[in-house]
Parts: structure tokens; sequence; C-alpha cells
């Protein structure tokens, strides 16, 4: 794997060199857009609105429109909006990592102890975990600064990156029902209903079999074949009652 980012975790006067490395990667298939008339791949230009010609890549800045004119910004300006944060994650604070929610998470990168002695690394890490916390810090990546949590995964020390707070919508343009009125026995029978489907979370189990699906087909395009693929068929219950749909549902699982 080839890092990322360089820099260090500051852990009160503590500072750890470390390098990131993407700890995601995508499972689609990667497909090109062709012309359907020669099958002639598509290729993208970044072309000037008003020569029509095609920039260097070299010659692209980035601007903010400010009234009918923009204000060029250089790589120099981003380092200066946040030059103590550009080459540093500095932890900010010690959260606990269930209380952020899900909704705030982005991606993650494995960070790795650059320096041949790491015992302020190991020593962050197994704080962490016996402490059950997470540090919360803010760092700089491709010029935009990030909000983050660091948390120990198998013995290894992970930068999840996570939205701001003003990066989530609101709920108020939702319509959704304010008050519904739910019965004990529905809810009770709600309740039994997700403790029979529970289980402790591993997402080993669970594969990306569309892209996969969709690999077999490309495959047997390619021979000239078209497999049948099986679809799934969703089951009905027979009854229009939220109570009945319940029951049935139970019995379901448990037959299963």
């Amino acid at each position: 794997m080839r890092s990322i980012w360089k820099g260090s975790i500051g852990f009160g006067l503590v500072s750890i060199p470390v390098k990131l490395y993407s700890a995601v990667q995508k499972s689609s298939l990667d497909l090109d857009m062709l012309d359907s008339r020669d099958h002639s791949r598509i290729r993208f230009q970044r072309v000037n609105e008003h020569t029509h010609k095609e920039v260097p890549y070299e010659k692209i800045v980035k601007g903010y429109k400010m009234d009918d004119d923009y204000v060029i910004l250089e790589e120099r300006d981003f380092e200066d909006a946040s030059p103590e944060k550009s080459k540093n994650i500095e932890i900010e604070s010690f959260v606990n990592i269930d209380e952020v929610n899900p909704m705030y998470y982005e991606t993650s990168y494995y960070a790795e102890p650059d320096t041949k002695s790491n015992k302020a690394y190991a020593l962050l890490m197994q704080a962490m975990t016996k402490s059950k916390k997470a540090g919360l810090a803010r760092f700089v990546l491709r010029s935009t600064e990030n909000l983050c949590i660091v948390h120990p995964v198998n013995n290894v020390m992970v930068i999840t990156r996570i939205r701001f707070a003003q990066e989530i919508r609101s709920t108020e343009d939702l319509n959704v029902p304010k008050s519904v009125e739910v019965t004990k026995k529905e809810l009770d029978m709600g309740l039994a209903l997700i403790n029979q489907y529970s289980e402790k979370f591993d997402v080993s189990k669970f594969k990306d079999d569309y892209h996969d699906e969709l690999l077999k087909i490309i495959h047997a395009k390619a021979k000239g074949k078209r497999p049948t693929i099986k679809k799934l068929k969703p089951h009905k219950t027979k009854s229009d009652d939220l109570y009945d749909q319940l029951m049935q549902s139970l019995s379901a699982k448990k037959g299963a």
C-alpha cells in the first residue's frame, strides 16, 4: 500500500509520527463509458467555456465566485487557513465511540507509526482500548479540514473521517407522522420479533452478491450466452393487520 498522508497524531504534549493508508476499497466493477455505435471509450476533457479548448491540468486553479468575479486560491491559502493542523492530527478530546451517530461516519484510514520506536503509538492505543474511549480530532487532508475519530481496531490505530454537524440536513421538512398510536400488544410483538432476529454483528457474513452476479453475466455474454438469474420474490402476508403481520413474521423466522 502507498501512504496518502504523512504527519503526526498529537496527544497532549506527545507527538506520534504516522503515515496514513486507505483502509477501504471499492468492490464495484470498473466499467467504462462507451459510444454505443462503435464501442469506443468516451474521454472527458477539461474545456475552457469561452475558447472551447482543453486546459492542461497544471493550468487549472481553484476560485471562489464573489459578485461577478473570482477570487483565486493558491495551495498556500489552504494551508494558511489552518496552519497548525496541516500536518498534525490533534486530539482535542476523548469520547465514547458508541455516542457517535453513524450518520457522521465517512471513510477510514490505517495509521502506521513512522518511527523505529513506536512506544507512544502503543501507549495511546492500549490506553484507548482499556478506557473504551476514542479521540476526537481535526486535520487537513487534500487542502480540506476534516473532523475525525481516532480509535484502535485489531491492534492498529484507525483514523475515521466524520462529518461536521452542519453537513447533516435537518429533518424538519420531512413528512413524518409526529405521533402514531401503537398498542401494547403490537409493541410487545415488535420487540419479540427484534429479539428473535438479534445476533452478534458480523459483517463478514454479507457479500456483495450484486457485483458477483453482474460479473457472471459479463462472462456469459462474452461467450454469447445469457445466464438465468434467480429473482427473489417478496413474501406477502395474508392480512393487512399489523399484529397479524408480526405474528406471521415470528412464525416464518421460527420455521426458517
